[in-house]
């Protein structure tokens, strides 16, 4: 029997793509093709909003529905001002680490303490590439305190329970200087936005 062509696309931060595709996998979300932009974005959001755009000009003739697996990111807006000349919707929320943690849990964690910084799984396992060279702390150790003066806490949302990766996140808070604090949220609330969105285009 031949499989049907996906007739979703989900434009999503590379920064997802092991979460996403766990979740495919899990749901059986055959209906569904991902395909990722560069994590790197991450430190360059104002650049999300036109790669965006070429991804849905690249795709959108191929398939039936695009979803956008980003929140804002730091767009400031943009990205959504995007998406609405194409009537395309993305995930809720400001960063990432809304629709991980959740609405209700990330915004106590934000008016506790507003100088937090975030980890995921996947910014952990690659803080030393997007953090350390990213920001350029490993040849001028000197804008630590630029970028992290005022921040006193970090706090490592954690998709899977992995002690290894506990482990690195504890350090990486001791190499910024900062407060270490654990948060588990597992994929329960990427995994609802995705299907609160994409649910009707199931066949």
């Amino acid at each position: 029997m031949t499989q049907e062509a996906p007739t979703v696309l989900l434009i999503a931060c590379g920064a997802l793509a092991k979460e996403i595709v766990a979740l495919q996998k899990r749901n059986g979300w055959t209906h569904m093709k991902t395909q990722c932009l560069p994590p790197e974005l991450h430190n360059r959001p104002d650049d999300i909003p036109a790669a965006v755009r070429d991804a849905i000009e690249e795709y959108r003739q191929e398939f039936e529905h695009i979803f956008i697996a980003y929140a804002d990111c730091g767009t400031g807006g943009m990205l959504d001002k995007i998406l609405e000349e194409y009537g395309i919707e993305r995930l809720p929320g400001a960063h990432c680490y809304d629709f991980f943690a959740g609405e209700a849990v990330f915004k106590e964690l934000a008016e506790a303490e507003p100088g937090t910084f975030y980890l995921t799984d996947f910014l952990t396992r690659h803080f030393d590439r997007l953090v350390k060279k990213g920001l350029g702390l490993d040849k001028h150790p000197q804008l630590m305190s630029v970028y992290f003066g005022n921040y006193r806490r970090l706090v490592y949302l954690s998709q899977v329970k992995s002690p290894k990766l506990e482990a690195l996140a504890e350090s990486q808070a001791e190499y910024l200087g900062l407060e270490y604090e654990y948060r588990f949220t597992g994929l329960g609330n990427l995994e609802n936005d995705i299907k609160e969105h994409t649910v009707q285009w199931l066949r």
